[in-house]
């Protein structure tokens, strides 16, 4: 399929003829570099844009997969789904405090985290997520530290054979990486079990940087020179990969995890 322009404003008027082609029912406006509305609502295309970067020659195609997903799933999050059914279907996801530059604090269900992050909340469903909302939280009867609970507990057991690869580098020290690419990567910070996994191969405590949602680098605590080094890999993929969260290493201990921003 074709590409995409690489500039930003005629990216945006492109995605917006490709929306309005594929959901003519819908009002779509573009309303300036990496942005468009649907309906009113505004949409932000930074990730969207970093993803077709990705992959450039598959661009018409990656837009409107991206948009028939979203509109589906703003259908099914306007749906009210009982609890029995979203209990096993709520994971967490670690996002940055910016998201709420485009999204209303008080409609997404969360809880705040350190690194100037927040615990977000998605139903997992068989071929999207959806965000859940202090709406359909209410529903249900539950506060934000009961969906924290429920979705790490439903985390942990997603993947229990949770495959980690390990590197020893050259300078010393060690790094392990966790790439099961489901969406879930850097929130498997979460999981109560990381320090008694990752501490003995690690030295002790560890840091772990999360660039992206799809990224999870845990690293030694020393030697200096290899934090430094894989921290500076993260920055780079951070300003480069699609749903960034932070430049900020986390630091895991047995007591639990810890921000690194000053």
């Amino acid at each position: 399929m074709s590409s995409m322009p690489r500039q930003p404003e005629a990216f945006a008027e492109q995605v917006a003829t490709i929306v309005k082609r594929g959901h003519p029912d819908r009002e779509v406006a573009f309303v300036g570099p990496m942005s468009i509305t649907i309906d009113g609502r505004p949409i932000a295309l930074e990730n969207l844009f970093r993803m077709v970067q990705r992959d450039p020659q598959r661009g018409v195609e990656i837009v409107e997969h991206y948009f028939d997903r979203l509109i589906e799933g703003d259908a099914i999050s306007n749906t009210p789904v009982p609890l029995a059914v979203a209990m096993p279907r709520i994971m967490p996801r670690i996002q940055p405090e910016s998201i709420f530059e485009q999204l209303d604090r008080e409609q997404v269900a969360h809880v705040p985290f350190v690194n100037g992050t927040v615990i977000v909340f998605v139903l997992d469903m068989p071929e999207m997520t959806v965000s859940v909302t202090t709406e359909q939280m209410i529903r249900w009867r539950l506060d934000a530290d009961d969906l924290d609970r429920i979705s790490r507990e439903n985390l942990a057991r997603y993947s229990p054979e949770l495959e980690v690869q390990v590197v020893d580098a050259p300078e010393g020290g060690s790094a392990a990486i966790v790439a099961e690419q489901d969406g879930y990567d850097a929130a498997r910070l979460l999981l109560s079990q990381l320090h008694p996994r990752l501490a003995p191969r690690l030295g002790g405590d560890f840091y772990v940087a999360l660039p992206a949602r799809d990224r999870f680098l845990a690293i030694s605590a020393e030697p200096k020179a290899l934090v430094e080094k894989l921290a500076g890999r993260a920055a780079e993929e951070f300003d480069r990969l699609p749903y960034p969260i932070t430049t900020n290493l986390f630091l895991v201990t047995r007591d639990g995890v810890a921000g690194t921003a000053a």
